[in-house]
């Protein structure tokens, strides 16, 4: 298997949608190709067939690549659950919760889960394509490297090291970061994508002639700024919505350690829904629905929404026969009280929740994470849901007994889900992605405007299918894609 790694000058370079695109490219070209990445930080995380648990940008990258999820493609994933701590996933499963000197000497144990999982997909694919993490040229970080060129070197790989130019200071990033590298390191990489480049190339070509003399590195093309392209995100909440001719407004409370927020990308696109986050510092406000997402740390994100005074502008907003629906770590928060006995995300115990719907919540080490199919139960019909469970908490009480949806295939033989209320107001559900069936998107937002919107919910697989042929074109345009798929001959 010939592997072929792409890097950064910083965080948000590009890397993610470079590899996304090379691995369209290549499926295109018939060329059976695995997205890799060693280690990921990010709480926008994917279920695979197997019930494990990667990165949301791999989970787009297989798609692009069109294979089934694999925990290979991500074999590290750090989840962040406090500024210095996180918990760590390998192979798909929770390990524990790591602080940040801990995982440094931790990383020469998870280099070996790394190349493990990179061997057996040599054995699979004829093509792999590896995301970096970050920058290679984090001077604090390059002991016991896993994320970049401690693999690259690990396994003899060649290196594209892309840069923002939308940024400044393309020419530095690039030069600076080659720069810092050691001889070893340097040699592997073979040449430079330059990214989100807006205005006429000519007058960039003095400067591509510089860097290409200077650093004797080829510059492999010239990516132009996508203003439209839209593809799941793997940590930046995106903000903007088109709010155009919108019959339904929708806000999303903007948590400090908010999990998933790709759930709402469907409903951020569709032309009919007014979808807004709330952040710090802002108020609710007049919607339709009042969405609590989920939490990577559910006790101290319920603690910063009391203190936003969020509390209190959900029960005004359910006064006036408003929806509230809770998501995973939301529809915890729903409920009377959380207990955390075994500090699973917190060294609190026990908070009071906000008390709308009588149920509780114990945080438990077992982290569920499952593939489901059901049917939701909203509007007193029965609609196809699917989506998928990440959660590490047990929720039981007399509001269950009115669930959500009904599983009609749950690998645990689990019967139902969630609950909704008896007065029809609040809704509270485990599953993620629930948004992303139109049919099902539909039904949820019938219920949200007590049965007012009737529009057709938003196909979030056919766009993300269409938006990944758009940025392959893009990449055969613009990048010399016969010579990168060289690299390493």
């Amino acid at each position: 298997m010939k592997t072929l790694m792409v890097q950064g000058t910083t965080s948000d370079a590009g890397k993610s949608t470079l590899v996304a695109g090379l691995c369209r490219v290549a499926a295109r070209k018939s060329i059976k190709v695995a997205p890799f990445k060693p280690q990921n930080m990010a709480l926008n995380s994917a279920v695979t067939p197997c019930g494990g648990e990667i990165g949301r940008a791999q989970a787009l990258q297989a798609v692009a690549a069109n294979v089934p999820l694999s925990v290979d493609f991500n074999p590290i994933l750090l989840k962040p659950n406090s500024d210095t701590g996180a918990q760590v996933i390998v192979h798909g499963k929770a390990l524990s919760n790591m602080e940040a000197g801990k995982y440094h000497d931790y990383k020469a144990v998870a280099m070996d889960a790394v190349i493990g999982s990179h061997t057996r997909l040599a054995e699979q694919f004829s093509l792999c394509i590896v995301e970096g993490a970050g920058s290679p040229a984090e001077i604090n970080l390059r002991e016991n490297d896993i994320a970049n060129m401690g693999f690259a070197c690990k396994v003899s790989c060649p290196v594209i090291i892309v840069a923002d130019i939308d940024k400044g200071g393309v020419f530095a990033h690039l030069v600076g970061t080659l720069a810092l590298l050691s001889e070893e390191e340097q040699a592997l990489v073979k040449g430079f994508v330059i990214n989100r480049f807006r205005g006429d190339i000519s007058l960039l070509q003095s400067g591509l002639d510089w860097l290409e003399d200077y650093t004797g590195k080829p510059v492999l093309g010239v990516l132009p700024y996508l203003h439209d392209l839209t593809l799941d995100a793997e940590d930046a909440v995106t903000i903007a919505n088109r709010t155009e001719n919108a019959s339904l407004k929708i806000a999303v409370l903007l948590l400090p350690h908010i999990s998933n927020h790709t759930d709402f990308d469907s409903l951020r696109l569709n032309p009919k829904v007014d979808l807004k986050y709330v952040r710090h510092g802002e108020k609710i406000g007049s919607v339709d629905l009042v969405i609590i997402p989920g939490s990577k740390n559910v006790i101290n994100d319920l603690c910063f929404l009391k203190s936003e005074g969020w509390d209190i502008e959900i029960n005004h907003h359910l006064r006036y026969q408003g929806k509230v629906l809770g998501i995973c770590g939301g529809l915890q928060m729903l409920g009377e009280a959380i207990f955390d006995p075994q500090h699973i995300e917190s060294p609190v115990e026990q908070v009071t929740a906000l008390n709308l719907v009588p149920f509780s919540t114990e945080l438990t080490e077992t982290k569920h994470l499952t593939n489901v199919h059901g049917l939701c139960l909203l509007n007193d019909e029965q609609v196809a849901i699917r989506g998928y469970e990440i959660h590490c908490g047990i929720s039981s009480g007399p509001a269950l007994e009115k669930p959500f949806l009904t599983f009609s295939k749950h690998p645990q033989d689990a019967i139902r889900d969630g609950f909704i209320s008896d007065d029809n107001l609040i809704a509270g559900t485990y599953l993620h992605g629930l948004f992303d069936d139109p049919n099902t998107c539909s039904a949820i937002l019938k219920w949200a405007s007590h049965g007012k919107f009737s529009h057709e919910g938003f196909d979030l697989d056919a766009h993300r299918e269409k938006q990944l042929d758009k940025l392959a074109d893009i990449c055969e345009q613009h990048l010399d894609i016969e010579k990168i798929f060289a690299l390493g001959e």
